[in-house]
């Protein structure tokens, strides 16, 4: 089986101003370093379809989304927060990270693809159950999370996010909900300034001081992911795979390089072989440097096109 690389040309058309580091050009930068590797054949490419509402409203509040809906302008900018804003065809962008996100579920827990890669924007992971942050309207990762458990026979879900922010948005999702394992490395103190202190026997956040290299982030993730993993033995791994802790981002700090971002993705599958089945959903968050974006990506696909 191949590894499904699921995206949309919609995806391209979310603009958020036109200097903005969360622009169209990070997918193109992707798929030109994707489809110029051999890696092109052992991928499966497929179009996301849209997320519905009631797909949304499993993760979000149903006034949440119904505001985003009314808020999508016909022309210019509307900007929902400090950092996020939408233009004319920003809803359709992320309905469609959305659907990407429910597809490769629904192609990984039917055993029509190996794992899934959604090549997606806008990113996702800072979206909360009523608020958007960060870049982020809707929470794919949480949405989808939710879409597994209700609709196969599955009791423990682990969402693995090694973006340099932490997830807050998807700690504000699934903090409650014994089902799922957040399991998150982020630079601290950093945007957004949460995680830091509320660690719990599911919110496994584990915050790292600005310089940290790629030998004490995998010395953090074995000790502190590890045994955590194998006490809540998930049963689907989703992933939040932000690019932006490597060592040239303009946005962060963290001192990651390539082969760090090969090296978490071959912990994933491996921690996945172990607990299920291999099954692995990721989906696109951060990363603003578009040459070592493309070339983090292409490491992290194949390490998943190299699983067993």
């Amino acid at each position: 089986m191949k590894t499904a690389f699921i995206s949309h040309p919609d995806t391209l058309l979310h603009v958020m101003d036109g200097q903005h580091p969360e622009s169209p050009a990070r997918i193109n930068s992707i798929k030109q370093t994707v489809t110029q590797s051999p890696l092109n054949q052992k991928l499966q490419f497929l179009d996301a379809p849209l997320a519905t509402k009631q797909q949304l409203t499993r993760a979000h509040h149903a006034t949440y989304v119904d505001n985003i809906y009314a808020k999508s302008p016909k022309a210019g900018l509307v900007r929902l927060d400090a950092d996020t804003a939408m233009g004319p065809h920003s809803l359709e962008a992320t309905l469609r990270a959305s659907g990407a996100a429910i597809l490769a579920t629904d192609l990984v827990m039917q055993g029509k693809v190996k794992n899934a890669f959604c090549c997606t924007r806008p990113p996702g992971h800072h979206a909360g159950q009523s608020n958007s942050a960060g870049f982020c309207i809707f929470n794919h990762v949480a949405i989808a999370a939710m879409h597994v458990l209700a609709h196969y026979p599955i009791k423990r879900v682990a969402i693995i996010d090694f973006d340099v922010h932490h997830g807050d948005g998807t700690e504000n999702i699934v903090k409650d909900n014994p089902a799922v394992m957040l399991c998150s490395t982020f630079q601290h103190p950093f945007y957004p300034h949460k995680g830091a202190f509320t660690r719990t026997d599911r919110m496994i956040n584990v915050p790292l001081a600005a310089g940290t290299d790629g030998h004490h982030f995998k010395k953090a993730v074995i000790e502190e992911f590890t045994p955590a993993l194998e006490r809540f033995k998930p049963e689907v791994l989703f992933v939040s795979a932000g690019f932006d802790a490597h060592s040239q981002d303009p946005l962060a700090d963290l001192m990651l390089e390539v082969d760090d971002y090969a090296w978490i993705t071959q912990y994933v599958v491996a921690q996945s072989v172990k607990y299920c089945e291999g099954r692995i959903i990721s989906c696109l968050e951060g990363g603003y440097h578009l040459q070592y974006l493309g070339q983090c990506v292409l490491a992290h696909l194949l390490a998943l096109t190299e699983s067993t």
